[in-house]
């Protein structure tokens, strides 16, 4: 199937490309990057062979008190089902995009929460895997394989006060095509602070900046290239290490 980055992706960065659907025929077979919902990825002109989960393998299910969610679920999808089965602990899932394989990949997560924090185990096109053999650590994991399915402990009285903090954070944050947080946040700092320090808020090069609301931000201002988006990274990455000898680590993934 052809795949518009250009449309696909949340920064709206990137050409058409070809991504193989991937089924139970063909998983163990693949050997590319899985894109899920394009959230945290810039395309290179030039990216690895790229491949995306069937439909099949979007589902949800509870028994018992474990939430099964198959590797193609959505975020949204993942918070909404929480809320109507009043299951804790998935709130923050109303202000992070993303399928469960990127979710998991990254440990993405916000303010104290991360998507690990009540996973059973992972099932794999390599095996079934449970939570303390993945070694998850902040916006990390080692996960290996096609991510199809994960186990969570289902703990019942979602918070709605809680979505409500997570509803208000989020309308705090910039608006605009982007890939969320561009930086992990460095060790006892916070990746706004020091890009805003090194005089990066507002930056821009071509049709990409960091946000003038909040410097973690690169925004697509409209027909942001490639090039324009990895250029600021990189002064990014340079003008922070000169100024506080910080390595920044990227949320994004280049492909």
């Amino acid at each position: 199937m052809i795949v518009d980055f250009a449309k696909y992706s949340s920064v709206k960065i990137g050409q058409k490309v070809e991504v193989t659907l991937l089924n139970e025929l063909n998983l163990k077979s693949f050997d590319g990057v899985i894109i899920g919902g394009a959230n945290n990825i810039l395309l290179s002109p030039n990216p690895p062979k790229l491949g995306i989960l069937d439909k099949k393998f979007d589902f949800l299910s509870l028994e018992d008190d474990i939430l099964l969610v198959g590797g193609a679920c959505k975020s949204g999808k993942i918070y909404n089902f929480a809320k109507t089965n009043d299951i804790a602990n998935f709130e923050f899932l109303k202000s992070i995009p993303g399928t469960l394989g990127g979710l998991l990949t990254m440990n993405a997560g916000l303010m104290k929460w991360e998507i690990c924090d009540n996973l059973i185990s992972v099932k794999t096109s390599l095996g079934e895997f449970s939570k303390d053999k993945l070694k998850f650590s902040y916006r990390k994991s080692e996960i290996s394989g096609v991510i199809l399915e994960a186990r969570f402990r289902a703990t019942h009285g979602f918070n709605q006060q809680i979505s409500n903090q997570i509803t208000q954070k989020r309308a705090n944050q910039p608006k605009g095509a982007s890939f969320g947080s561009c930086f992990t946040n460095p060790a006892g700092d916070y990746a706004g602070r020091v890009l805003e320090a090194v005089g990066l808020k507002g930056f821009r090069v071509g049709g990409a900046g960091f946000s003038e609301q909040h410097a973690n931000f690169l925004i697509n201002y409209g027909k942001a290239s490639f090039d324009d988006a990895i250029t600021l990274i990189k002064i990014a990455k340079k003008r922070v290490f000169e100024e506080f000898g910080i390595k920044l680590e990227t949320e994004v993934v280049v492909l």
